[in-house]
């Protein structure tokens, strides 16, 4: 079989998609990709570069659009192909003719990528029947077939094609997340593109933004992180207005239930338990929760951990998607934007808060940055957060006869590890080296205090400071073991 080479050139990222991309493509046998994430992360243009003069099909499907026009739209993508086929009158005739057209192509190997599958799945179509006979009655029996379905609608994707219980139950023989890139890709394509940006003004992009494709296109080198980020949000008739509602409405359906978990979650940091969740939305606790909380997490809204030494029943769910949550706190509470708002928000206290718990959210998406800086990227390791709250009851401590833990704690960012260590790290964010007083050092080494206390914990527990221009030097920063600086995580 003939190989297939990638065109990588014009990509940013991807190393394993790409990788594992050419595996398939070169593979012994037909297969059946499914490519999902969120809407304008870039999953389209990750297939077309890569395969670029490769495909031998390539059908788009159309948002609202009725049957006849769909059928009549893969009518023009198999012409445009070089087939030559009457327009078909449903779904079942399509891929016959699909399937005739391939069958006479000389390519060894024949790629068919069909791209917004969900939106093909109109009511009464017979559009999944359709393509569950031609994968499993005559593509999976040749060798030289590679399906290529991407959709946005990840609750449709999820649930009609990779976990599918039907026709095509176990048929998708790869699937694959396209997540929104890393600080390093996005400070790369950035250089790709000639902006000037240092990385204090991509860590400013990446904590509004997040790291999806299409935001970061549409900046102007011209323009500074701020303006740009101002002139896309907050200004009428802007690029991203209405995004919010655009994005949730084409990745799930009934997408009100998804939002109102979102809007929830916004409101706690730390994250919310299931429980908690259900008393804040009114949801009902059953199966259909465990799917929309699954699919959050699948998109990478949400992330679900269980605190330490916390029992399943106990675990937290946590937003982490850098422009839900910036426009839950920015763009949702304002119906009218004054002229240049960002700019003038930077001078204030809102923005100084903001940043710091962006931040820590930028390190929950860079949590392998961190354990590589930490040298410990060989050792089993489990990240989550810790909280006490002293009873107002008698409790252990006291009835072991020790002093009374009157004083509730809370680590957002604890890395649990297998060679007997802890570490307690604490997040700061500053616009310069950041200082620790000796007030802030004693409150540090109380919650430590506290932690081994209750938890009883045999480990060693290290502090670690994660920063953006790393500690001042004094002699308090020098009892501190480890300090990881913003620069580790672009590693």
């Amino acid at each position: 079989m003939s190989q297939i080479t990638l065109s990588k050139n014009n990509i940013v990222g991807r190393a394993k998609q790409l990788e594992a991309l050419e595996k398939y493509m070169n593979s012994d046998c037909s297969e059946f990709i499914a490519l999902y994430g969120r809407r304008r992360v870039g999953k389209t243009f990750l297939v077309k570069e890569a395969l670029r003069n490769q495909l031998t099909i390539h059908f788009t499907g159309r948002e609202s659009a009725s049957l006849t026009q769909q059928l009549l739209n893969f009518h023009y993508a198999l012409v445009d192909a070089g087939g030559n086929f009457p327009i078909p009158t449903n779904w079942t005739e399509a891929f016959r003719y699909l399937s005739k057209f391939l069958e006479k192509k000389k390519e060894m190997v024949k790629i068919v990528f069909i791209d917004e599958l969900p939106w093909l799945d109109t009511a009464k179509s017979g559009f999944l029947g359709a393509l569950e006979y031609f994968w499993n009655n005559w593509a999976s029996y040749r060798n030289d077939i590679k399906l290529i379905v991407c959709g946005s609608a990840t609750s449709w994707m999820l649930d009609k094609v990779i976990n599918s219980r039907g026709g095509l139950h176990n048929r998708v023989t790869h699937k694959m997340l396209i997540s929104p890139w890393t600080l390093k890709d996005v400070e790369a394509y950035f250089k790709s593109k000639d902006f000037s940006y240092d990385r204090s003004e991509i860590m400013e992009c990446y904590m509004a933004l997040g790291g999806v494709a299409y935001y970061l296109s549409l900046f102007e080198p011209e323009k500074s992180v701020a303006q740009n980020i101002n002139d896309l949000c907050f200004v009428r008739g802007a690029e991203l207005e209405g995004e919010h509602d655009r994005l949730f409405q084409s990745l799930f359906k009934n997408s009100t239930r998804y939002s109102a978990v979102i809007e929830a979650l916004s409101e706690k940091g730390i994250g919310m338990t299931r429980q908690e969740i259900v008393d804040k939305t009114g949801l009902v606790n059953n199966g259909n929760l465990s799917t929309l909380l699954k699919e959050l997490e699948e998109c990478d809204f949400v992330r679900s951990y269980s605190p330490f030494r916390k029992n399943a029943k106990e675990k937290l769910f946590q937003l982490i998607d850098q422009y839900t949550l910036f426009y839950h706190r920015f763009i949702k509470p304002k119906r009218n934007f004054a002229k240049n708002y960002w700019l003038k928000v930077h001078a204030t206290s809102a923005y100084s808060s903001w940043c710091g718990y962006a931040f820590e959210k930028v390190c929950l998406h860079h949590l392998e940055q961190i354990t590589d800086a930490l040298g410990i990227e060989g050792i089993i390791s489990e990240s989550c957060s810790w909280s006490y709250r002293p009873q107002q009851k008698k409790n252990d401590a006291i009835q072991n006869n020790e002093e009374n833990l009157n004083k509730g704690a809370q680590i957002d960012l604890l890395i649990d590890r297998n060679d007997n260590v802890i570490n307690v790290c604490e997040i700061k964010f500053s616009m310069s080296k950041y200082e620790i007083t000796k007030e802030y050092y004693s409150k540090i080494q109380e919650r430590i205090e506290i932690f081994k206390r209750v938890t009883k914990t045999r480990k060693s527990v290290v502090p670690v400071f994660i920063t953006s221009f790393g500690l001042s030097d004094n002699a308090y920063a020098r009892k501190i073991a480890r300090s990881i600086e913003m620069n580790a995580l672009f590693g």
